[in-house]
């Protein structure tokens, strides 16, 4: 099977209070906001895009994942019906006419689509990255990722049964694209904005004061990944990572297994285990 190559280009979170919901990316994150029908809200900024559409607090309606090329989008979508996957038509997001969707195990829905974009919007650096997602059923979850659409595995976090509490998944170079978590339900994790590095972590930590946002987590290091992070939650209690000096896997490394602990979560001390 010839492996995704892809990059988190946006995604789609429902809120009960959208324009609420928008009005705090676009302070939060540098972003302009234009309404959409349907009571929705598109934001975007540098390197950065998110839909914020009415629904239930705290849903991820879907993520979309931009292609290297529309002949790869085509490639991929004639796999993805050779192995028998079902194929849905592509919500409402900021791809064109030949994006499509699929739903994983827990109905969460991945979009696929190619765009070219030229990130040249105003405010620090920070480019979406990554999602990660709670499922109740792990290696389910996994073998969708890894099998059906193409992931590779950087790393896994396992207890000392051997079982996965944790996998970081890629679609390219950098260590993940999505992460999955063992947890105690269904449920969007957080998502995921990469500076670059460290003296970035601090600026939009200063930001985030300046708009009286509280660190909810961090700053801190990822065993995993190896990467720096801080990390807020928005008024919908949805968390948000700012993320530096994420690893670069090269294909040829296999995927490491860490200890579920603390410490793996974070080098430097507390860490919230979601399991």
């Amino acid at each position: 099977m010839r492996n995704l190559q892809a990059s988190l280009d946006h995604l789609s979170i429902g809120s009960p209070d959208p324009g609420s919901l928008a009005s705090f990316y676009a302070n939060a994150l540098h972003l302009s906001v234009a309404a959409r029908e349907g009571g929705a809200f598109e934001c975007t900024g540098r390197e950065r895009r998110v839909l914020i559409v009415p629904g239930a607090k705290g849903t991820l309606n879907f993520v979309a994942l931009n292609l290297p090329s529309r002949q790869a989008l085509r490639e991929f979508r004639a796999r993805l019906a050779e192995e028998g996957v079902a194929i849905e038509t592509a919500p409402p997001s900021l791809f064109g006419g030949e994006a499509f969707s699929i739903v994983d195990p827990d109905g969460n829905r991945l979009v696929f689509g190619h765009a070219t974009r030229e990130d040249t919007g105003d405010g620090m650096k920070a480019r979406l990255q990554h999602f990660a997602i709670g499922t109740t059923d792990i290696d389910r979850a996994l073998a969708f990722y890894q099998q059906v659409v193409g992931l590779r595995t950087s790393d896994v976090v396992c207890s000392d049964d051997g079982r996965v509490r944790t996998a970081f998944l890629r679609a390219g170079d950098e260590h993940h694209i999505i992460a999955v978590f063992l947890a105690p339900k269904k449920s969007f994790d957080h998502h995921c904005y990469e500076a670059g590095d460290w003296a970035l972590i601090r600026d939009w930590a200063d930001h985030f004061g300046t708009l009286d946002i509280p660190l909810d987590w961090g700053p801190g290091r990822h065993g995993p990944g190896n990467n720096l992070f801080i990390m807020i939650r928005d008024p919908d209690r949805n968390w948000l990572e700012i993320s530096a000096e994420l690893e670069v896997v090269p294909d040829f490394k296999p995927a490491g297994k860490w200890e579920h602990c603390q410490k793996t979560g974070n080098f430097w001390g507390v860490a919230y285990l979601r399991s």
